[in-house]
């Protein structure tokens, strides 16, 4: 008697071989298989690969446990500011106090050897030794010259908005004993004079004894008149006053932003804003002084009421981030040159259309553009939008709906790293890989976007980058370092604790969606390291359960790490190719999750394989 065997369904195989990033925007069934919907704790390695990241210490903690506002470095100098101080830092455990400051974030810049730092209360200066208030130092400027002891004379500079006291310089006479200043009800603060000899030497008087002020008039009378200039037409006389104008000091103090820029884009002066109570207004500095704001250096950016929230150079260009102007123009030009008399002139050249900014501290210059946050998600702007009208070039749309649901937007903080955007939000890191661009029709207003990952629960504070270390402050006073050496195990925990770290696929529906299948074996290739492993799970009909435990099998041996309850023999450092058998039958779709949650065990995924097969017959449920 003759049977017929029926034959066997076939076997389909499918391989991941490239890995990309997140997509949290995608529902699980629509993401890439390059892709992961869900991949916390894990970064690219080599384009295409990913691994864990490596775990952070705490290297310090702040005094009193004081909030980090922020971290800087002057030379080989680190400075923490904590709470309401700034300290010097060695690096490890010792700190210096160096002065008050408000318990605020605060942002500086280094200027000519000065550390300058602004925190919305007082713009402060610190020269290696000292931090003191800029307006204690700030320049005395001479606002008249050639002067006649009644008055007349020619503007020569502005008031400071810095400096209560100001110069005036006169021509002496023979007879005239009484030189009138420009304005009266002077502060109490000693008034000085120089006056010049015939030999052209200034030379100090007092007040008191060669001289007295009558200050509601403005006014001081030299015992003996100065006389005539002993150069004809040079000014012989010096006066320098004081007097408060209210609110100029208030201006500068309150401002909590900077930028440093001038004529042709160069480095030679600073823009600051952010005061609340100048909501659309900027003033800058003289060329090459911070400490002198003339009090005709402003600009009105707006008139609606929206303020200033960042800064970006590019080119020769300023760009002014607005956080909602009335009709849209949110993004304000300014290009420097010089008029007729050689005055630096900033003129507004453009405004451009976009999404508003909402976080000063996640503007970070990457490569040829500046990044920054939005109530939709990472945005740039390029040089060649400047003389447009509209900026739409998002960057994070793979997770713009995570970026979006955050809160506390206003605090995000953002760097550079190697070659990552870092965003911290909500206790979450975000990570831009500059390094993988892809065009996403999804998003067909912006030229490409970048691949993306994310760390939850880091906490930071505020970002910083030391040497080739990514570092982290907390609210709780805790100073952070990322590890940097890949190979070594003890950089996988944090603080201790070990990293849970996987990937996700998206959902396999096999060669048809509506067939029911058999999902018969899992394969994937990781780095080899002195301790790593891997264990797959398998989500069936939402419920995920372990399938695969790659247990030792691609690790080797290493005297320089010994770890007896996880000793192998093997020596072999190239990547480990591991196949598993499993048995999920009658499903539509599997999801799969390759995780590593082991203290101290590196993990680094190359491949990914899956064979099925479809016996025949539609699913049912």
């Amino acid at each position: 008697m003759a049977f017929d065997i029926p034959s066997e369904s076939p076997k389909y195989t499918t391989v991941i071989d490239y890995f990309r990033g997140v997509d949290m925007n995608n529902s699980p069934t629509n993401v890439d298989p390059s892709r992961s919907p869900a991949a916390p704790n894990m970064i690219r390695d080599q384009v295409g690969k990913v691994r864990k990241r490596m775990g952070y210490k705490t290297v310090a903690t702040a005094p009193n446990g004081g909030r980090v506002n922020g971290v800087y470095r002057l030379g080989e100098e680190a400075l923490v500011h904590a709470g309401d101080k700034l300290y010097r830092w060695d690096g490890e455990t010792a700190f210096t106090e160096l002065g008050a400051m408000a318990d605020a974030r605060s942002r500086g810049f280094v200027f000519d050897q000065k550390l300058y730092l602004l925190d919305g209360t007082t713009y402060q200066v610190y020269d290696g030794t000292t931090l003191a208030a800029v307006s204690e130092n700030a320049k005395v400027p001479t606002i008249i010259i050639s002067r006649n002891p009644s008055g007349g004379g020619t503007t020569y500079e502005a008031l400071n908005l810095l400096s209560r006291k100001w110069t005036e310089s006169f021509l002496g006479t023979e007879t005239d004993k009484t030189y009138q200043l420009t304005t009266e009800e002077l502060d109490s603060d000693p008034v000085t004079a120089e006056v010049m000899n015939t030999d052209g030497e200034w030379v100090e008087k007092t007040e008191g004894t060669d001289f007295t002020v009558d200050r509601a008039k403005g006014t001081v009378t030299f015992s003996t008149a100065p006389g005539k200039p002993p150069v004809t037409g040079q000014d012989n006389v010096k006066i320098t006053a004081a007097k408060t104008r209210e609110g100029y000091l208030d201006r500068v103090n309150h401002c909590t932003m900077f930028a440093v820029y001038g004529v042709g884009g160069a480095a030679d002066r600073v823009f600051l804003s952010g005061n609340p109570e100048q909501a659309g207004m900027d003033y800058y500095s003289a060329y090459e002084d911070p400490t002198f704001i003339p009090d005709t250096s402003y600009t009105k950016l707006s008139r609606d009421g929206s303020r200033v929230v960042g800064y970006a150079v590019l080119n020769n260009a300023l760009a002014a981030f607005l956080d909602g102007a009335a009709d849209g123009r949110n993004v304000v030009i300014r290009t420097g040159s010089l008029d007729n008399s050689g005055e630096a002139i900033f003129r507004i050249t453009n405004t451009l259309i976009g999404e508003n900014a909402v976080a000063t501290d996640s503007f970070a210059f990457c490569g040829k553009e500046p990044l920054f946050l939005t109530n939709q998600g990472v945005y740039a702007i390029t040089a060649e939008e400047l003389t447009g009208e509209k900026y739409s070039q998002e960057r994070s749309y793979y997770i713009g709906s995570a970026l979006q649901e955050a809160d506390g937007k206003e605090d995000a903080f953002g760097v550079v790293y190697r070659d990552f955007y870092v965003l911290s939000l909500a206790g979450d890191l975000y990570l831009l890989d500059l390094q993988q661009r892809t065009y996403e029709k999804n998003s067909p207003y912006s030229s490409y976007q970048y691949e993306c990952y994310y760390w939850p629960g880091i906490q930071a504070r505020v970002l910083w980058v030391d040497g080739d270390a990514l570092c982290f402050g907390t609210a709780d006073g805790k100073l952070r370092r990322f590890g940097t050496n890949v190979d070594d195990p003890e950089s996988y925990n944090d603080d201790g604790e070990a990293i849970d770290a996987y990937w996700e696929t998206s959902d396999f529906d096999g060669k048809a969606f509506f067939h029911s299948k058999t999902f018969t074996s899992v394969s994937c290739r990781l780095a080899a390291a002195v301790l790593t492993g891997v264990k797959i799970f398998a989500q069936k009909r939402g419920i995920w359960s372990q399938v695969f435990d790659a247990k030792e099998r691609a690790r080797y041996f290493d005297w320089s790490y010994i770890d007896f309850a996880k000793f192998v023999f093997s020596a072999d450092q190239t990547p480990r190719t591991l196949f598993g058998k499993i048995k999920i039958k009658k499903v539509d779709k599997v999801r799969f999750r390759l995780q590593n949650k082991e203290l101290n065990e590196p993990f680094g995924l190359y491949l990914f394989g899956l064979e099925w097969r479809e016996p025949g017959g539609n699913y049912k449920r």
